[in-house]
C-alpha cells in the first residue's frame, strides 16, 4: 500500500469508531453513576487490536468509504499529467505545426515529461519547440495542483470529522455533569479551527481545479472532470548530480552567451531545489510515516487497553491526517521542482521555484484531557 492509502484507511477507522462514542454516553445520560468517561467509552471503540491487519478487514467490509458518487454523464477523466498536456496543446491551434515537425517519439517524450532525453538542439532545429514546452509545462503543473487540492481536502475532511466527533462528545459530557464549560472551550475551538481549515481547502481545490480547466481550454465544455486519487510515487532516488551538470552544459552550448550565463543561474536554483523537494518528501513518507504509524498502533493499543484516554484517540486521528497532508505537500513539492528543473534543462525560465513550505492548514490539537 502506499502511505497515503496506509495513512487514511487508519484515519477512517478511527474516525468511524470515534463517532460511537456520543451513542455510547447518550444511553448513560440519566444515570447519577458515572465511571470514567473514556472507560465508558472505551467500550464502544474496540477495533485495531491487530495494527493494519484490522485496517484491511475494515477497508474490506467497508468498500464505499472512498467511492466517489455518480459523476456527470458529460465528466471527462484527465488520469495523468500526460493527458493534460495533450489537452493543453489541443487548444493552441498554432502549435501543430511544431508539434508534427518534433514528430510522434519527440512529442511522446515531451507529454511524459521525459525532457532530458530530448536532443538538446531540438529548439534551435525546430522553431515553435519553446513553446511547446511552455504549454507542456503549465499543463503538467496545473494538473499536479489539482490532484493535490483533491487529495488535502479529504484529509481536511478528516480531521474536521474528529474534531466533530470531539464536540459532540465533550458537549454530552457537560450535559451529563462531567465537564465544565471551560473544559469543553478548547475542544470546541479546535473544531472551529477545523471548519476553517476545511472551508480553505474547498476553495483550494475549486480554484485548483478551475485553474486546470482554463489551462486546458476546457471552460463551458465539460460539467465535470476526474482526476486521479494521488500523484504518481516519487522515485527512490533523484537523478543523478552528474547527470545533470551533463545536461545543463549541452543546453547552454546551444544558448547565446549571455542567456547561457543566465540560465547557469537558474540550472543551480533548480536543481537545489529538485534535490531537496526529493530529500523532504522521502524524509515525509519514510521515517516521519513510519513514527506515525508506531504512534498510531500505540496509542490504539494502550486505548484498548485503558491506559490511554479518548482524548488521546481524537488527537490521533488529528495528527495522522495531518501526517498526510504533510506528505502530500513534500510530493506535490518535488513533482513541480522536476518539471520546473525540466524546462530550465532545456533552456526555459519558471516564474519562480516552488517554496517548499508544506501543504499547510495544520489544525493544532486541542483536546482536553
Amino acid at each position: 500500500m502506499t502511505f497515503s492509502y496506509r495513512i487514511r484507511a487508519t484515519s477512517h477507522l478511527l474516525v468511524a469508531a470515534i463517532f460511537a462514542l456520543p451513542l455510547a454516553l447518550s444511553a448513560q445520560s440519566a444515570s447519577p453513576i458515572q465511571e470514567p468517561d473514556w472507560r465508558r467509552a472505551n467500550d464502544a471503540v474496540g477495533v485495531l487490536k491487530r495494527g493494519h491487519v484490522d485496517v484491511l478487514k475494515w477497508e474490506q467490509a467497508n468498500p464505499a468509504a472512498d467511492i466517489k458518487g455518480p459523476t456527470s454523464v458529460s465528466s471527462v477523466a484527465i488520469p495523468t499529467a500526460e493527458a493534460a498536456v495533450r489537452m493543453a496543446w489541443r487548444v493552441h491551434r498554432d502549435l501543430a505545426r511544431p508539434l508534427a515537425r518534433l514528430g510522434p517519439q519527440n512529442v511522446q517524450l515531451i507529454a511524459e515529461g521525459r525532457w532530458m532525453e530530448l536532443d538538446p538542439s531540438l529548439q534551435r532545429r525546430v522553431e515553435g519547440t519553446d513553446e511547446v514546452l511552455e504549454v507542456a509545462i503549465q499543463g503538467r503543473k496545473a494538473w499536479i495542483q489539482a490532484v493535490v487540492a483533491q487529495q488535502i481536502l479529504k484529509n481536511q475532511r478528516d480531521i474536521f470529522e474528529a474534531t466533530q466527533a470531539a464536540s459532540e462528545l465533550g458537549q454530552r459530557m457537560v450535559t451529563i455533569g462531567n465537564w465544565s464549560k471551560l473544559q469543553l472551550s478548547p475542544v470546541l475551538l479546535a473544531t472551529l479551527t477545523a471548519r476553517m481549515n476545511l472551508r480553505r481547502a474547498q476553495y483550494a481545490a475549486v480554484q485548483a481545479q478551475s485553474n486546470l480547466v482554463k489551462t486546458l481550454g476546457q471552460m463551458g465544455i465539460h460539467d465535470g472532470y476526474v482526476l486521479p486519487e494521488r500523484l504518481p510515487a516519487v522515485p527512490d532516488q533523484p537523478i543523478a548530480e552528474g547527470e545533470l551538470d551533463k545536461r545543463a552544459i549541452a543546453i547552454r552550448n546551444q544558448l547565446p552567451t549571455a542567456e547561457s550565463l543566465h540560465n547557469r543561474t537558474l540550472a543551480k536554483e533548480a536543481m537545489n531545489a529538485y534535490r531537496t523537494a526529493h530529500a523532504l518528501a522521502q524524509d515525509s513518507q519514510g521515517d516521519v510515516l513510519k513514527a506515525r504509524e508506531f504512534i498510531t498502533e500505540e496509542t490504539v493499543l494502550h486505548y484498548n487497553g485503558m491506559l490511554k484516554s479518548v482524548w488521546n484517540l481524537l488527537d490521533e486521528v488529528r495528527n495522522q491526517s495531518q501526517t498526510t497532508i504533510d506528505a502530500i505537500g513534500a510530493q506535490r513539492d518535488f513533482w513541480i521542482a522536476e518539471a520546473d528543473l525540466q524546462w530550465v534543462l532545456q533552456g526555459g525560465e519558471p516564474d519562480s521555484f516552488v517554496s517548499l513550505g508544506g501543504a499547510g492548514g495544520e489544525a493544532p490539537a486541542a483536546a482536553a484531557h
